[in-house]
């Protein structure tokens, strides 16, 4: 076998005939040297592998007919380590889905998670859902790319994953006794942690869900039909899976596996989700706790573990062909050419394939290098608002997340290129090579990096010490947002001048520190932002462009009102602009009454629409081509309805499935 093509070649083809080797007494010695083989090869590989095995055998049903051992579930199945593992593996893409594959762009950054107010596009903004949709459903483990809800930023109406996992259980309890303590122990973690991690998801999306905690069959109607548990029932049960897998999923587990710091990463994300939920929407103290501070101990576990820390540029973070020596990465995904396994979200990147494009409100949220909001900075230029400009006097991540000029291809002019390293958009005008265009993009992503756990340890800390907690003290932000803010530049960044923006300090953050902290709105229900919660938020705005984060953020915290662009009109504008300088050709005669720039006016903003004759007044806020303000929505979009068709099945087999609150 001389190369990985070979090999994988080698492992389709024979993989399913590892169930000839047994014999009636278990597994031979043929098996567990080829098992012994499959496995090191899966753990080199393990996600360009499992899209390529599914790639590479797609053709090739008509000629091997035998099982598939990847995924089996005969009787004998489940007792020994290797074939947990297996079972497992068809997980590791879905959770963890990086840059997705090929087109996919499911839980992908900036194709997938496009939808908040960083977000803007020429016409109409993409609206919230208002009617209840035909169907939401789906009955298996391999529909991820149609199970994505952009507007929730979440899956599908779906409980395959959960009988998956519930199946795991049941088979560990079956063997336990052939299974040593440990071997037993790990995989009913890493089981637990996976069931917890879906039903976050569906709670997410939807509040209250039907909670399976074994697997049922289909003669059971009375479980299959049941009705929606309480949202903070389902949570009760998450809450002891994540507790059960941070104590016994093993600390490692091989490269690229799913091990308790991994895990204690994601459970830091999901457990602040529900912990703010609890306080911002259910007003409920004790609840709220209780998830932030299993919030925080995930935490501890990482930060508390030395071979994790920030030690490379952010830029390398999203353009790197190879992340394994990355000390600030957890888990990645890693692509590669030769295995088939590729993606699209570089090209989007490159500066020839277009975008919807980033908001003022998003630009504005920037800090300034010398650690100062931009109405406050004493660094010169700060308040001048182009993008060459900003990218000059702000936080070094402003640059390496934008394009330093206005890009014609992003609908506000405001075009991102985090997800490229520095070399493909200098093909800009060019024939990109593969791993710049189309769908042959081989960057790897970081899919759980310590920046994350540090923030959502940060918030978590924060918020329990409005709620009586430990209060935060300097040396919490400094093993936090200043070790962050500490991260090296890249060479490029460091020949344009830029700069490490100043450590935060703690006595700094006063009511005043920014005079646009929301204050809330009593008449709407809305409540005020303490101060170093408004800055830690900023903190996570910045590190996340375009990532998971956004759209849940506003969720969790009751804020997504944020993305209603008549309040907020910033979330439907571009950077300042000189338009006869920069983009004369917006100027020609058949651009007349569609250029639009705003300029400020008192409270609000003045638009000017270009006339032919006014090119010297077209200068301002540049307003995306037809832009108009997306439909009014209310509190009911904070969860998504689930569809007729799901409801009706229940009704049918004389069963009742309640639909989503206010829907």
């Amino acid at each position: 076998l001389v190369n990985k093509n070979e090999a994988i070649c080698f492992i389709n083809v024979c993989k399913d005939d590892i169930k000839y080797f047994r014999n009636e007494n278990g597994e031979s010695t043929e098996s567990k040297v080829f098992r012994n083989l499959y496995t090191q090869y899966m753990k080199k590989y393990i996600f360009a592998l499992l899209s390529a095995a599914t790639f590479m055998t797609s053709g090739c049903d008509s000629i091997l007919e035998r099982p598939e051992l990847t995924k089996p579930l005969d009787e004998t199945y489940g007792k020994t380590d290797n074939e947990y593992r297996l079972y497992v593996n068809e997980a590791y893409p879905v959770y963890f889905v990086g840059y997705n594959n090929s087109w996919g762009s499911a839980y992908a950054p900036l194709r997938g998670y496009n939808f908040s107010d960083d977000n803007a596009s020429s016409g109409k903004q993409t609206s919230f859902e208002n009617t209840v949709p035909t169907s939401r459903g789906s009955y298996n483990t391999s529909d991820l790319a149609n199970s994505w809800i952009s507007q929730y930023a979440a899956g599908n109406w779906n409980f395959a994953w959960v009988r998956k996992w519930n199946i795991m259980i049941d088979k560990l309890e079956k063997y336990k006794s052939a299974l040593e303590e440990e071997t037993y122990n790990h995989w009913m973690g890493v089981a637990r942690f996976f069931r917890g991690f879906e039903y976050c998801r569906l709670v997410e999306t939807f509040g209250d869900v039907p909670y399976y905690g074994k697997s049922i069959s289909d003669a059971d109607t009375d479980e299959m039909y049941k009705d929606r548990t309480p949202r903070n029932e389902v949570m009760e049960h998450v809450y002891n899976d994540f507790d059960f897998a941070l104590n016994n999923i093993r600390e490692n587990d091989g490269t690229q596996y799913l091990n308790r710091f991994i895990a204690a990463g994601f459970v830091s994300r999901l457990m602040l989700f529900e912990g703010t939920w609890q306080k911002y929407h259910k007003n409920d103290t004790e609840l709220a706790k209780k998830y932030l501070t299993m919030a925080k101990e995930a935490g501890d576990k990482v930060l508390g573990n030395s071979q994790w820390q920030i030690s490379g540029d952010f830029k390398s973070l999203f353009g790197s062909t190879d992340l394994s020596g990355n000390k600030e990465v957890l888990m990645y995904r890693h692509y590669d050419a030769g295995v088939n396994v590729t993606h699209c979200v570089a090209s989007y990147s490159n500066g020839t394939e277009s975008q919807g494009g980033a908001t003022l409100a998003l630009a504005k949220s920037f800090i300034c290098n010398d650690g100062k909001v931009y109405k406050k900075s004493t660094v010169a230029g700060a308040d001048e608002l182009d993008v060459k400009n900003m990218a000059k006097t702000r936080d070094p991540r402003f640059e390496a997340t934008f394009w330093d000029e206005p890009r014609i291809q992003a609908g506000t002019l405001l075009y991102s290129w985090k997800f490229i390293d520095r070399v493909g958009p200098t093909y800009f005008g060019k024939t990109y090579p593969p791993q710049y265009k189309s769908i042959t993009n081989t960057n790897d992503y970081p899919v759980m990096r310590l920046a994350e756990v540090m923030l959502n340890w940060l918030e978590a800390k924060a918020e329990l010490a409005l709620m009586g907690g430990d209060p935060i003290i300097q040396d919490d932000i400094e093993k936090t947002i200043n070790q962050i803010r500490k991260r090296p530049l890249d060479e490029t960044a460091i020949k344009k001048g830029l700069q490490q923006t100043a450590p935060m300090m703690l006595s700094d953050i006063t009511a005043d520190f920014d005079p646009d902290r929301d204050k809330g709105n009593l008449v709407a229900g809305d409540y005020e932002v303490d101060p170093l919660i408004w800055e830690i938020r900023r903190e996570r705005r910045m590190e996340f462009v375009y990532e998971h984060s956004r759209l849940l953020d506003l969720k969790r915290w009751k804020k997504l009102h944020y993305m209603n662009n008549k309040t907020y009109p910033d979330t439907m504008l571009g950077l300042w602009v000189n338009l006869a300088e920069e983009l004369p050709n917006y100027l020609e005669e058949d651009n007349i009454g569609i250029t639009t720039v705003a300029v400020p006016d008192g409270n609000g903003y003045k638009y000017i629409v270009y006339d032919g004759t006014n090119a010297d007044e077209m200068t301002g806020f540049y307003v995306p081509e037809a832009a108009e303000a997306r439909d009014d929505f209310s509190d009911r979009s904070y969860l998504a309805p689930v569809g007729e068709a799901q409801i009706n099945e229940y009704n049918a087999k004389g069963y009742k499935l309640t639909q989503t609150v206010l829907w």
